[in-house]
């Protein structure tokens, strides 16, 4: 179970760079299956090189963020369809990734030095002080992420997301706003390849396949589950989910599920958070939520000119 957390806090890496481009920009990107990929790849051959498992991390950033860039540039600059776009690139990086790996299916990672490794030495992976640091890291990327959104250049992006025709009357080059997002999103993709990597003791080149479903199953649990009305509280869902989606996993393979069931497991868990809060007693729950906020309003408006007046 304890596993299954900490698998659930890096994936949630991930999951924040599905959001970004599925909720924020609202752009169906399917470069994560193999920016994953790419990733983790790189810093095995860094590691196993003899580098830095820290410049090997940076470096697993770096490169699925220039994969983000490709995605990016092929929809922007050569107009290609966004869908198309990310799966074009997907498919060059299998072949990419394989020369990466200077040909290997598998690299293994482990009797190499990690960056989790100084927490095996000190006896903490696979306790709850482990989860607790675990946590740390990846609540200071959700803080940058959650930072990032409030900026200029992060609210542009949002605006982008929801309504690029006003945004552009602003004088917002929306294709530069989608290709930071591209590259931030398989950034943060490419960082999780790499944390899963070091942590697994391993890099496979078809451990990315079929994530973009893990990430959207992450990100539609957690908001269905948690909310999302803020941006603070959306990021935090989709931790939250990450960590939810890898425990079902975890509880499924326990009780005896094969581990090829689990992108079975992985799509039902998808169209049960999309069909559930449409189902006739959640849609009652919101349409009271809303229409209790409706008229919370509607009082405040309405007190404010007496209150005024009385003042007065």
């Amino acid at each position: 179970m304890i596993a299954g957390i900490e698998l659930g806090l890096l994936y949630a890496v991930m999951a924040l760079g599905v959001y970004l481009t599925f909720r924020v920009l609202d752009f169906p990107d399917l470069t994560v299956d193999q920016s994953f990929t790419t990733g983790a790849a790189t810093t095995a051959m860094i590691i196993l090189g003899g580098g830095s498992p820290w410049l090997a991390t940076a470096a697993g950033f770096l490169t699925g963020a220039l994969a983000g860039l490709i995605t990016g540039l092929l929809h922007t600059k050569a107009h290609i369809n966004g869908l198309l776009a990310g799966i074009l690139t997907m498919t060059a990086l299998y072949s990419i990734n394989l020369r990466v790996m200077d040909g290997r299916a598998n690299l293994s990672l482990l009797r190499e030095d990690t960056v989790f490794t100084p927490l095996a030495e000190m006896g903490v992976q696979g306790t709850w002080i482990g989860i607790a640091l675990f946590l740390l890291g990846v609540a200071v990327v959700k803080v940058l992420l959650d930072w990032f959104l409030y900026t200029d250049a992060g609210l542009a992006m949002q605006a982008t997301g929801d309504n690029p025709e006003m945004i552009r009357s602003f004088g917002v080059n929306t294709d530069h706003q989608k290709m930071l997002g591209l590259c931030l999103s398989n950034g943060l993709v490419g960082l999780a390849g790499s944390l899963v990597a070091q942590y697994q003791g391993f890099a496979d080149i078809g451990m990315g396949i079929g994530l973009i479903v893990v990430g959207l199953a992450s990100v539609i649990l957690g908001q269905g589950l948690f909310g999302s009305r803020t941006v603070v509280m959306a990021t935090l869902a989709v931790v939250l989910g990450s960590v939810v989606y890898r425990l079902v996993i975890t509880v499924a393979l326990q009780a005896g599920l094969n581990p090829s069931d689990m992108k079975l497991i992985s799509a039902v868990l998808v169209v049960a958070a999309l069909v559930v809060p449409q189902l006739q007693f959640f849609r009652r729950r919101r349409e009271r939520h809303l229409a209790s906020e409706a008229a919370r309003l509607v009082d405040d408006l309405t007190d404010t000119p007496a209150t005024t007046k009385a003042g007065a």
